[in-house]
């Protein structure tokens, strides 16, 4: 069996983020939303694995994820010229999967459930498709699935206005390789792509061996800043352990799961766990609350910071009131002027320079 990750799209919803950078990039407890998809996928025992990348944002994923020796996977990567589909990604894709059942895993996912589980599923039923779903509270915003009470797959429906269930598709598909002909079948849709759920519906309406499974544990989508935020925090309170790599001077506290990267230095600092702190950081006269990330390279001098995310090479100084609830983007430089409001709540790109005054 093979996978293939889509690593494409211009993440609009992560805009100032993504101007600079893929969506796929951004980094959730200091590690690269993709290749959390990579890990569950070798883990379930699937090592040869294809990304789909776009011209824009391709040579990025590429450079930081490289061959997939790191991962234990060796990496194919498959450029999809233009944003056409999920089904497009698996029509350019064929060469790479040729008559292999794969995985078809969308790469801005985060999910607890093991693959491995639904695999064996799909090979012991000898299933065309297997489609993962969870329950939601907003099915409108999502492709919905209804199911009957064997798991068989029924009806997909795209952002329904009014959706017939509550199960919404989490991005993840197991296929056989009849997925290839079902594709070849269709025609775009209204928005001009090919739909991978016009393609699953296809392989249900010739009654082939379609069906669902719902995942256990959480299903969390990165798509916009309070998604991003709430990911941080689920991932920091079920996975992070404490380890210190750094230096930590008597004057500071650490309370709670905190982990300190290599060459990274603690003074007068009080830092309430789950926090995670990177490689060659500087903080100084801080306080981080928790579900903080901070990325390598960030300097903090003079800061009150928690529930927040501060990517690589960031420099915040000087800020004399909390901020809470914020995204700040690679190299941006944040520092203040006297008088601020009682609290700051920012979503700053890469590269961004901002005064307070």
């Amino acid at each position: 069996m093979k996978a293939i990750i889509l690593s494409g799209g211009k993440g609009t919803r992560l805009r100032p983020l993504t101007y600079t950078g893929a969506k796929q990039l951004v980094p959730v407890a200091n590690k690269p939303i993709l290749w959390y998809g990579i890990e569950s996928i070798v883990a379930a025992g699937i090592t040869e694995i294809g990304i789909i990348i776009s011209p824009e944002t391709g040579e990025e994923v590429k450079a930081k994820t490289g061959d997939g020796e790191q991962f234990g996977a060796k990496i194919t990567y498959i450029l999809q010229d233009k944003p056409a589909g999920l089904a497009h990604a698996v029509k350019i894709a064929q060469p790479f999967l040729q008559d292999a059942p794969f995985v078809m895993y969308l790469g801005d996912n985060l999910v607890q459930s093991d693959l491995d589980l639904f695999i064996e599923q799909f090979k012991s039923s000898h299933l065309d498709a297997l489609t993962l779903l969870c329950p939601v509270a907003n099915p409108s915003a999502f492709g919905v699935a209804t199911v009957d009470e064997q798991g068989r797959l029924l009806q997909l429906i795209e952002k329904p206005k009014n959706p017939p269930s509550n199960l919404a598709l989490v991005g993840i598909y197991i296929f056989s390789p009849i997925i290839h002909h079902a594709i070849n079948s269709i025609q775009p849709s209204a928005r001009g792509e090919l739909e991978i759920t016009d393609a699953i519906q296809a392989l249900i309406d010739q009654q082939k061996a379609v069906e669902a499974r719902q995942i256990r544990g959480w299903w969390l989508d990165t798509g916009k800043k309070d998604d991003l935020l709430e990911a941080n925090r689920v991932i920091l309170d079920t996975c992070l352990q404490s380890q210190n790599q750094g230096q930590v001077d008597e004057r500071s506290q650490i309370i709670g799961r905190v982990q300190i990267g290599t060459g990274s230095t603690i003074t007068n600092c009080t830092i309430r766990g789950p926090v995670t702190i990177g490689q060659n950081c500087h903080l100084e006269n801080c306080f981080v609350g928790p579900y903080s990330s901070i990325a390598d390279q960030v300097r903090l001098v003079d800061v009150d910071l928690e529930h927040s995310v501060i990517l690589q090479g960031a420099k915040v100084e000087g800020i004399h009131h909390r901020i809470v609830d914020s995204v700040i983007g690679q190299r941006a430089y944040v520092k203040e002027a006297p008088r601020r409001p009682k609290a700051l709540r920012f979503m700053i790109g890469d590269d961004c320079q901002i005064e307070l005054n």
